[in-house]
């Protein structure tokens, strides 16, 4: 089944007091293009991650973020940082004594300053935090897949009724275009014995034109090719793993058999029926955009 370059996926576990957050969204592009956000402290799993999820999607633009938070971590030291401390309250001093500013700092002010704590987390090693993020990544890429399976899923089964939509137009074309050689002798005989005040016309220059007309307007051929790549199109919206290239150039090939039976047609119902059909290729030339 076909999958969407469309998807969300996100988990969140909680590992030794630290809780791990991966997010995973993507959208269609044409090569596989993957950003990867982490904390800088864990800038070496970029690659990592990365790979793991080429070796799951070929195509779209990714977007993944993984953060840490060591909120309910117990072995995170906090620390003050007297020196910034100092020269707070040394400011705060000089604002009083030089411009007459009442000085009415309390540690709750203080508490406001960011640079006044040093918060240091301890080293960790680094195949146990991937140990640590990698499950959190993996239950994130299932509900990634689940989501582009589900988008698929929907868009197969638009494609399928645009296919039955497809074939009732071309078996309109295939049906009443032959009878159209008839309509054309007839006009044809008819002009003739009036241009000869009613004398018997020459049958065999009326076939040969008629024989003519048939072979220029016959479109047998374009309808049994394009028949072929309905079937083609059916098979490969139907398989596993990435179709969306092969899909884009078999749609190709059905507009142009599509444009080449309007081209042979001279009747405004069957140019009707082409109009139709060149309408539900550019639906499906628009879903599949976004097929892997």
């Amino acid at each position: 089944m076909i999958k969407s370059m469309t998807g969300y996926g996100r988990a969140t576990a909680t590992v030794e007091g630290k809780t791990i957050t991966c997010e995973i969204k993507s959208v269609n592009q044409r090569y596989f293009d993957a950003a990867v956000k982490l904390p800088r402290v864990y800038g070496y799993l970029e690659e990592p991650v990365k790979k793991r999820v080429q070796s799951e999607i070929s195509r779209g633009k990714l977007d993944i973020y993984i953060s840490v938070d060591f909120s309910e971590s117990e072995n995170v030291e906090i620390t003050l940082n007297k020196p910034v401390l100092a020269a707070y309250l040394e400011s705060f001093r000089s604002m009083e004594s030089e411009f007459g500013v009442e000085n009415d700092v309390k540690a709750s002010d203080l508490l406001r300053l960011s640079d006044l704590f040093n918060v240091r987390k301890p080293e960790e090693d680094a195949d146990k935090v991937k140990n640590e993020v990698f499950p959190v990544l993996e239950e994130a890429l299932r509900g990634f897949a689940a989501f582009r399976t589900f988008e698929g899923e929907k868009m197969c089964q638009d494609i399928r009724e645009r296919i039955e939509t497809i074939r009732k137009y071309k078996k309109t074309v295939e049906e009443k275009n032959p009878a159209l050689v008839d309509v054309y002798r007839k006009k044809l005989e008819d002009r003739i014995r009036e241009l000869l005040n009613g004398a018997a016309p020459d049958e065999n220059r009326i076939l040969t034109e008629a024989a003519l007309y048939a072979d220029k307007t016959a479109v047998a051929e374009e309808t049994v090719r394009l028949e072929s790549h309905l079937e083609q199109l059916s098979e490969l919206i139907a398989s596993d793993g990435p179709v969306g290239r092969k899909l884009d150039f078999l749609l190709q090939e059905m507009n142009r058999e599509v444009n080449t039976t309007g081209s042979k047609i001279n009747d405004t119902e069957l140019t009707e029926c082409v109009v139709n059909m060149k309408c539900e290729l550019e639906k499906i030339r628009e879903q599949i955009q976004n097929v892997e």
